[in-house]
Protein backbone atom coordinates (compact mmCIF):
# COMPACT_ATOMS: atom_id res chain seq x y z
CA UNK A 1 0.00 0.00 0.00
CA UNK A 2 0.92 3.56 -0.77
CA UNK A 3 1.66 6.37 2.23
CA UNK A 4 -1.69 7.79 1.07
CA UNK A 5 -3.26 4.78 1.62
CA UNK A 6 -2.16 3.86 4.89
CA UNK A 7 -3.42 7.05 6.03
CA UNK A 8 -6.55 6.65 5.04
CA UNK A 9 -6.92 3.43 7.02
CA UNK A 10 -6.05 4.50 10.12
CA UNK A 11 -9.07 7.15 9.94
CA UNK A 12 -11.07 4.03 9.26
CA UNK A 13 -13.28 2.09 11.41
CA UNK A 14 -12.02 -1.30 13.53
CA UNK A 15 -14.50 -3.36 12.28
CA UNK A 16 -14.14 -1.94 8.50
CA UNK A 17 -10.32 -3.08 8.96
CA UNK A 18 -11.32 -6.32 10.23
CA UNK A 19 -13.55 -7.15 7.27
CA UNK A 20 -10.73 -5.77 5.04
CA UNK A 21 -8.27 -7.84 6.83
CA UNK A 22 -10.16 -11.44 6.64
CA UNK A 23 -10.90 -10.17 2.89
CA UNK A 24 -6.56 -10.48 2.03
CA UNK A 25 -6.56 -13.39 3.91
CA UNK A 26 -9.38 -14.95 1.81
CA UNK A 27 -7.06 -13.83 -1.08
CA UNK A 28 -4.26 -14.88 0.27
CA UNK A 29 -5.54 -18.36 0.53
CA UNK A 30 -6.92 -18.40 -3.15
CA UNK A 31 -3.56 -17.40 -4.50
CA UNK A 32 -2.00 -20.08 -2.47
CA UNK A 33 -4.05 -22.84 -4.02
CA UNK A 34 -3.54 -21.26 -7.17
CA UNK A 35 -0.46 -21.41 -7.61
CA UNK A 36 -0.50 -24.94 -6.13
CA UNK A 37 -2.46 -25.58 -9.01
CA UNK A 38 -0.06 -23.97 -11.36
CA UNK A 39 -2.69 -20.62 -12.25
CA UNK A 40 -0.39 -18.09 -10.64
CA UNK A 41 1.04 -16.49 -12.65
CA UNK A 42 2.37 -13.16 -10.64
CA UNK A 43 4.24 -14.60 -7.71
CA UNK A 44 4.83 -10.84 -6.01
CA UNK A 45 0.66 -10.88 -5.19
CA UNK A 46 1.65 -13.23 -2.44
CA UNK A 47 4.00 -10.75 -1.06
CA UNK A 48 1.38 -8.05 -1.26
CA UNK A 49 -1.16 -9.97 0.13
CA UNK A 50 0.99 -11.22 3.48
CA UNK A 51 2.63 -7.45 3.44
CA UNK A 52 -0.96 -5.67 3.18
CA UNK A 53 -2.74 -8.28 6.07
CA UNK A 54 0.62 -7.09 8.16
CA UNK A 55 0.02 -3.48 7.52
CA UNK A 56 -3.27 -3.49 8.54
CA UNK A 57 -2.83 -5.85 11.69
CA UNK A 58 -0.56 -3.51 12.76
CA UNK A 59 -2.73 -0.67 12.64
CA UNK A 60 -5.28 -2.32 14.30
CA UNK A 61 -2.97 -3.09 17.56
CA UNK A 62 -1.68 0.36 17.53
CA UNK A 63 -5.47 1.43 17.53
CA UNK A 64 -6.17 -0.63 20.78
Amino acid sequence: MKSKELEQLKTRPVEDLKKMAQEHRDRLWQLKSDLAAGKVKNVKEIHKAKRDIAQILTILNNQS
